[in-house]
C-alpha cells in the first residue's frame, strides 16, 4: 500500500528557470565562459551543479566545476527564491494528500535551505514532511542516496514508496533505489523518452499524476 509520495522539485512541483540561468550565467562569466541561452539551460535543470558545469562548457575540471558551484550559490542566494514559482494547483494537491493520510517529501538537487525558502514564500512549508537537498547528499541523484534515506526516515517498505519526477534522472534514481516512479511532463523529457523506463503513470502534471497515478500503485 501506498503511504510516502515523493517528489522532485525543478518542474515538477515549480520553475526555477529564470533564477537558475541568471546564476548560470553569473558563475560562467566568472569563469570566462560566455553566456548559455535559456534553451541550453533548461537542458540541464535537474543536474548537480558540477554536472551542469561539464555539460555546458564541455569541460571535466573538478576544480572548475566546484568554483561554477560556488559561485552559482553566490548569485542564487540573491535571485533564486524571488524567480522561482510553484505551479498551479501544486499547494491544493500536497494538502489533499496530506488529508488523505500519506507521508510527502522532496528528494532534489537544490539546497535544502532553498527548497525552505521558496516554500516559505508561498507558505506552503507546512505541507512537506521532510526534505533531503544538495547538501543532504554525498551523492546526489540518479544515486538512490536521497529516496533511500526518507525510506529509511519513514521506516517504510520500498513498495510503499512513490517518486514523481520530470526527468530521465529521475526516472533512473527511482529505478536505482527500487522504487515506483511516475512522470510529470512540466519539464523538457517527452512522453516517449519515459516510456523506456519504468513508470506506473505518466502525467501532464502533478495534480493529473497525484488524482491517477495512487490509483495504479
Amino acid at each position: 500500500m501506498l503511504k510516502v509520495i515523493v517528489f522532485d522539485f525543478d518542474y515538477t512541483l515549480g520553475d526555477s528557470t529564470n533564477g537558475i540561468a541568471l546564476s548560470i550565467n553569473y558563475a560562467l562569466g566568472q569563469l570566462g565562459h560566455t553566456a548559455k541561452s535559456i534553451d541550453e539551460i533548461k537542458k540541464t535543470i535537474g543536474l548537480s551543479l558540477k554536472e551542469t558545469y561539464y555539460s555546458l562548457t564541455a569541460i571535466n575540471d573538478f576544480q572548475k566545476a566546484e568554483q561554477f558551484t560556488k559561485l552559482f550559490k553566490i548569485k542564487a542566494d540573491e535571485v533564486m527564491v524571488e524567480n522561482t514559482i510553484l505551479y498551479e494547483g501544486v499547494k491544493e494537491t500536497l494538502s489533499k494528500l496530506r488529508e488523505q493520510g500519506y507521508k510527502v517529501a522532496i528528494v532534489t538537487t537544490k539546497f535544502h535551505y532553498r527548497i525552505e525558502q521558496i516554500l516559505n514564500k508561498y507558505n506552503a512549508n507546512n505541507l512537506i514532511d521532510v526534505i533531503v537537498g544538495a547538501e543532504d547528499v554525498k551523492v546526489e541523484k540518479p544515486s538512490p542516496e536521497g529516496l533511500l534515506w526518507v525510506i529509511d526516515y519513514f521506516r517504510v517498505d520500498k513498495t510503499g514508496v512513490l517518486y514523481v519526477g520530470d526527468s530521465i534522472v529521475d526516472a533512473k534514481t527511482a529505478e536505482n533505489a527500487k522504487v515506483k516512479f511516475a512522470a510529470v511532463l512540466t519539464g523538457t523529457t517527452s512522453r516517449v523518452e519515459f516510456e523506456s523506463h519504468s513508470n506506473v503513470y505518466i502525467g501532464k502534471t502533478v495534480s493529473d499524476v497525484c488524482k491517477n497515478a495512487i490509483t495504479f500503485v
